[in-house]
């Protein structure tokens, strides 16, 4: 396992809250953001022993802007500031200094330039003993390429110069990391380490708001990693991450995530073994925690649930539909939150397993009050605060979960035929990437490109993960809007073979569905052709409607009892998606709050 490093400049809070978050998250080191040194009441000598006594090592201070290729009045002024910062990292025991390539419109394009002046500062540096470490920024003046870079460190040729390479600036401008092979090993000074969604927009904006975490964006760090790691580099995986939820988050959740995220790169990269997935194979159960039982039991009763089971000590109700089971629990639940989706029941081959690779990503087993003859099921806590319960299956499929409920006398069977087909989680604005992170890498599930919803105070943000063969399905949305219980909604998709009979059968019991817009199903006459009747029948109804190439979408959305409403869903065997196209038109009925009785 390599040596982990995290800029400071990735965490929220004070210098010390930064140093304090990065070491109990795990990391060996950190690199320290000018910004915050200069803000700190500490001095550089309290700096460094807070570091030693935290055992956190500082790999890196940075950033040195706009000193190479200048006219010689300027430089003199550069080595002055340069003299300066290399006394400050002597007091800070830091020996390694990043140098940006210049942006400045002073800067000139001229390497031969740019090297004899990098040469002396290294040469400076090196009396003081600092290295140099020298970055092409994406959007540098005239350098921003890393082979452009290495080329002038190259023929500065002094032993105190380097170079610093950083996935985003290499990957953003879509330069071959292939070529990181002809680099020696000994002269990549420094590894930075981000990843970014792949929005078109300006470099420097994309960069100053929008890095995340390896394994949260589109780009292929861990390629990267492992051209780097081949050329010989030695030196620690170190995180800059400029984005403004970090800058705004609880430091300390944030260096977990950030930690989780190395960890899964060096997997990835095949450079560090972790307890290997065990990727869930169905929704066992969701969990709906209530302070009143009556809105959710008529809301499951009209949706053809049935009642079959109670937990032996615990007030929590089974309720059952086909494959699809529903627990609604009154055990002294937060009036203040009402009805909210709790915790999920995931089927899994190895509950084991699964737990051991999520204590070794970070997310340990919940602590959990059991009778002595209650299963002992595991459980750990995703980063919005649900709980995941890992479950065994048996030959039948069942897990052993049901065996601490007990029959309620003279039940119906449950009408068969429904199960989960995915659950939509709205997440905390600061928990998106990280929870998108926490199911790919805990869990082992694929994760599909995020897209951006209209909703009408604003776009929300909402990407889907999922087992390879879609047995599980989860999409998370995050999004700024009103405090309206409706749209901050979680909600379960129950799969269906008829969604019409399905639908008309919910209202028949007294259900409620979501009144659509006319003007939503007129656009659906311009878009597709129908049978005669169908369109007809999805405006009576509310059904919404999406088709790709996988084939066709039927859904419509039930009430919202406190923060949970359920969505019946048609999906012909080919389609992958979720009706996207259709969730503005469905927020904004839900912001009205229109329902059709």
């Amino acid at each position: 396992m390599k040596r982990t490093s995290i800029a400071t400049v990735c965490l929220s809070g004070s210098l010390t809250e930064k140093l304090t978050a990065a070491a109990r998250a795990g990391f060996d080191g950190v690199e320290i953001f000018e910004n915050d040194l200069l803000a700190s009441p500490l001095t550089p000598e309290e700096i460094r022993a807070r570091c030693a006594d935290l055992g956190l090592r500082i790999e890196l201070y940075q950033p040195m802007r706009d000193v190479e290729a200048v006219p010689h009045e300027v430089f003199t002024a550069n080595l002055r500031r340069a003299r300066h910062k290399f006394d400050l990292m002597r007091r800070l025991g830091a020996d390694t200094v990043l140098v940006c390539s210049s942006v400045s419109p002073l800067a000139l394009d001229d390497d031969g330039l740019a090297a004899e002046q990098l040469a002396e500062l290294a040469g400076l540096a090196r009396e003081s003993g600092v290295r140099v470490a020298y970055e092409a920024l994406a959007w540098g003046r005239h350098v921003n390429t890393y082979d452009h870079a290495w080329r002038i460190v190259e023929a500065a040729g002094h032993p105190a110069l380097g170079t610093c390479l950083d996935s985003f600036h290499i990957l953003s401008r879509g330069s071959d990391p292939r070529g990181i092979a002809e680099i020696p090993g000994e002269k990549i000074f420094f590894l930075q380490l981000a990843d970014a969604p792949l929005p078109a927009m300006d470099v420097l904006q994309w960069s100053r708001h929008h890095r995340c975490f390896p394994g949260q964006g589109g780009l292929d760090v861990a390629g990267l990693l492992r051209h780097v790691l081949d050329a010989g580099y030695g030196g620690p995986l170190s995180l800059e991450v400029f984005n403004d939820v970090h800058r705004q988050a609880d430091a300390g959740s944030t260096a977990v995530d950030a930690h989780r995220s190395l960890l899964l790169l060096q997997e990835a990269a095949g450079t560090a073994e972790l307890p290997p997935p065990a990727v869930p194979t169905a929704v066992a159960f969701a969990e709906l925690r209530t302070p009143d039982a009556e809105p959710v039991t008529a809301l499951l009763r009209a949706l053809g649930f049935t009642r079959t089971a109670r937990h032996r000590g615990k007030p929590v109700d089974l309720w059952e539909r086909g494959e699809a089971r529903i627990l609604v629990n009154t055990a002294a639940p937060d009036r203040r939150e009402g009805t909210r989706l709790a915790a999920i029941g995931l089927a899994c081959p190895d509950p084991a397993a699964a737990a051991r690779r999520a204590e070794a990503l970070h997310a340990p087993v919940l602590p959990r009050r059991r009778a002595p003859e209650d299963a002992p099921l595991d459980a750990v806590a995703a980063p919005d605060g649900t709980q995941l319960f890992l479950l065994a299956t048996g030959e039948s499929q069942l897990p052993d979960w049901r065996g601490d409920f007990t029959g309620l006398p003279d039940v119906p069977e449950p009408a068969r035929g429904t199960r989960v087909d995915h659950l939509a989680l709205t997440q905390p604005w600061h928990h998106f990437d990280e929870a998108t992170l926490f199911l790919r890498g805990v869990l082992g599930l694929d994760a599909q490109e995020s897209v951006d919803l209209a909703d009408p105070y604003g776009l929300r943000r909402s990407r889907a993960v999922a087992s390879a063969d879609g047995s599980v399905r989860i999409a998370l949305t995050v999004g700024a809007a009103p405090a309206d219980e409706t749209v901050h909604a979680a909600h379960i998709a129950l799969a269906t073979d008829d969604v019409v009979a399905a639908a008309r059968a919910f209202r028949a019991a007294g259900g409620r569905l979501l009144r659509v817009p006319g003007n939503y199903h007129d656009d659906l006459a311009a878009r597709f052709e129908f049978a005669e009747g169908e369109l007809e029948t999805y405006r009576d109804l509310g059904i919404l409607y999406d088709r790709d190439a996988g084939g066709a979408f039927r859904h419509c959305y039930t009430e919202t009892v406190g923060r949970v409403f359920f969505e019946l869903v048609q999906r012909d065997p080919g389609h992958q998606g979720y009706g996207a196209a259709n969730a503005p038109v469905r927020l904004a009925a839900q912001h009205t709050g229109r329902l059709l009785h």
